[in-house]
């Protein structure tokens, strides 16, 4: 086998495959990955413990390039590491159906734990991944067998320390001690508009010392050893999240857009290009050269991987000897697998009882929690309200990650990026919690959950006007529409306890996407059915041949209540419960018509939120029931009543449907 390249060889070919693929797209960033690539190539090369052959593999370090703009520093790292990424993928970069789209995307190609882009949320990601890692040690790790041990990598950018869930979620990493997670700022003084000194002038050093950050310094960004002997150095934790600074130069080596942002969002140019290789050593005319001696560091680092693998696998099988009840937990968690039978462990309640649904939830969660033990989670600073505690389970504070209640702070974004980040892991299923208008806090979180497929749960109360009392801004309007258009949410909308459990057993039965809760604060009569179907997404609560009325959440209770007077004028009024849009979408045709009879076009929707997007199942001739505006403050039952939200206002609004369709 040929020797394995200089790192000096190995680092100029990262450089020319970022400026080759960049260039063939005619699109995409050059500047960052020809900066980071000493950084880069000693993680991959050196400091990180991972197995290209095995991606998966549980005890890996995580790498998380928060500058996901930089992605064809990660693509060029993956290829060289031995990676199942070929050399024709990175030439197809940016390209439909390609392996390298131009952010990286997690389950595109092995080796990328999360999808990044969105600025600051690879940082959130990370201190979930390693929040997560010191969880399940805190665990299962037992004296002699440390089966759980690795470390988080972050590559973060100005921008990504610009954003405000940077704040959020570093501020809670060092707060937590989260030793095994190390951040490499990379401080190039350049974003896309220009200077970074245009925005910022912050002392980035200062700031995460207040944040309980140990922070280190590479005193030269293109020299391999120093560069090692300081990530050496962040390695020995201390029990302080590291933050390393690495100042680097953004386009390093093309001599005319180097420390400049031209060299940020665009490609060199073919004369800028040949003039970086020629400044590398490299020949100018060459395109996506990977010389046979840097080539050869793939199959080092796989072979190398592929006995870390071995040894750990060694290492389980002396836990399992020891410790045979907690290995084989482990290994079903880190297979995704829930404990048999889990189901059974939901609450069940009486006819007459009327509980908010928040406080079913409540119940739920604690029931649920019992069976399946990954199940973690916590709120932001609002847990007694929301029904997210697990009852005996302890808390995680600083050093000490042995419970299963998290207190996120007054964080939400940071505390939906870190939930994902946990989930991403493997071997927990998290949960976050807020009020329902606060979930506006983290819409991009919840959109990059749903782009993942990352099956986390968001539980969020206080879910209309009904609130009363705190007033519009704490009363959702236009939260549900705006969650009901997120591709991939499924956006559970309860109307009593009964549903509540099943819309948890949904939840945590998912495995392909985020789910959202959304709860009453306001108490709501149970309804006569047991076992709600709530998976399906919707069912007839009760019969009816002349019109239909659909409802979610606590207005259910309200279209009985229309569904009576109706009935006092001869109208057979049926009321359908829909918790959920997107999993009755998704039901045969045949079920939704037997639901929702296509010969029945007199109907309506009734909603105390936005009536946006219900014509999807009202059709022409239907009338919607909602909520056009902000609401006030006063209590619940009032501003229900003062706007629109009664029996008689839907019981109007059907009269008006079938009055519609009258010849």
């Amino acid at each position: 086998m040929t020797d394995p390249a200089s790192p000096e060889t190995c680092i100029a070919t990262v450089r020319t495959l970022a400026i080759d693929a960049v260039q063939k797209a005619n699109s995409g960033h050059p500047g960052a990955p020809m900066g980071l690539a000493p950084v880069g190539w000693a993680l991959y090369s050196q400091q990180m413990r991972h197995a290209p052959g095995d991606p998966a593999w549980p005890n890996r370090d995580r790498f998380v390039l928060s500058a996901g703009h930089a992605s064809m520093l990660q693509y060029a790292l993956l290829h060289l590491s031995g990676y199942a990424l070929s050399l024709d993928d990175l030439k197809a970069f940016r390209q439909w159906g390609s392996l390298t789209p131009g952010h990286p995307e997690r389950g595109h190609v092995p080796g990328v734990e999360v999808t990044t882009g969105p600025l600051g949320q690879g940082l959130g990601n990370s201190v979930g991944l390693a929040l997560a890692e010191a969880m399940l040690a805190a665990e299962f790790n037992r004296p002699g067998h440390e089966v759980i041990d690795h470390r988080t990598w972050v590559i973060a950018s100005d921008g990504d320390l610009m954003e405000g869930i940077s704040h959020e979620s570093c501020s809670f990493a060092g707060f937590l001690g989260l030793g095994k997670l190390i951040v490499i700022f990379d401080d190039n003084s350049i974003s896309l508009d220009g200077p970074t000194a245009m925005s910022t002038g912050d002392d980035v050093a200062m700031r995460f010392a207040s944040y309980g950050w140990r922070v280190l310094e590479v005193p030269d960004a293109n020299d391999p050893a120093g560069i090692n002997a300081t990530l050496d150095e962040a390695r020995q934790s201390d029990g302080r999240p590291t933050l390393v600074r690495y100042r680097s130069h953004i386009g390093f080596g093309a001599p005319n857009v180097q420390d400049t942002s031209k060299a940020h969002g665009a490609p060199l140019g073919a004369d800028e290009a040949r003039l970086a290789k020629q400044a590398y050593g490299w020949p100018e005319d060459a395109q996506f050269l990977v010389p046979d001696d840097v080539a050869a560091w793939a199959d080092a680092l796989r072979e190398r991987g592929a006995r870390e693998v071995a040894e750990w696998n060694a290492a389980m099988d002396a836990y399992a000897a020891d410790h045979p009840a907690e290995a084989a937990e482990l290994r079903r968690r880190l297979a995704g697998e829930l404990p048999a039978g889990w189901e059974a462990s939901l609450p069940t309640f009486d006819d007459g009882e009327s509980p908010a649904t928040r406080v079913a939830s409540a119940a739920a969660l604690n029931a649920i929690a019992a069976a399946v033990p990954e199940l973690v989670g916590g709120a932001a600073d609002l847990a007694s309200s929301t029904g997210t505690v697990i009852k005996g389970a302890g808390d995680i504070s600083p050093g000490q990650f042995a419970g299963r209640n998290i207190h996120f702070g007054v964080r939400e974004f940071g505390m939906a990026a870190a939930v994902n980040g946990m989930v991403a892991h493997g071997g927990l299923r998290a949960y976050g919690s807020t009020f329902m208008t606060f979930s506006d806090y983290m819409k991009n979180a919840i959109r990059m959950a749903a782009l993942q497929r990352l099956p986390s749960i968001l539980v969020f109360t206080h879910d209309s006007i009904a609130v009363g009392e705190d007033g519009p801004t704490h009363q959702p309007v236009e939260q549900l529409a705006a969650l009901r258009s997120i591709p991939g949410l499924v956006t559970l909308r309860p109307a009593d306890a009964r549903e509540t459990a099943a819309a948890w057993r949904a939840a945590v039965a998912r495995q392909d996407g985020p789910t959202a809760l959304v709860l009453t604060r306001q108490g709501v009569p149970v309804l006569p059915l047991a076992d709600p179907p709530v998976e399906r997404g919707a069912y007839v609560v009760a019969p009816g041949d002349d019109c239909v009325i659909i409802a979610t959440g606590s207005e259910v209770s309200l279209a009985l209540a229309a569904r009576d007077l109706l009935a006092a004028e001869g109208v057979a009024a049926r009321v359908v419960s829909m918790p959920s849009w997107e999993l009755f979408g998704a039901q045969s045709q045949d079920y939704r018509d037997e639901v929702l009879p296509p010969s029945i076009t007199a109907r309506v929707a009734v909603e105390a939120a936005s009536p946006f997007g219900w014509e999807r199942w009202t059709g022409l001739q239907g009338r919607i029931v909602g909520i056009d505006r902000f609401g006030e403050s006063a209590p619940g039952g009032e501003v229900m009543t003062k706007l629109g939200m009664t029996p008689e206002a839907v019981a109007r609004a059907a009269t008006e449907s079938l009055a519609a369709g009258t010849p």
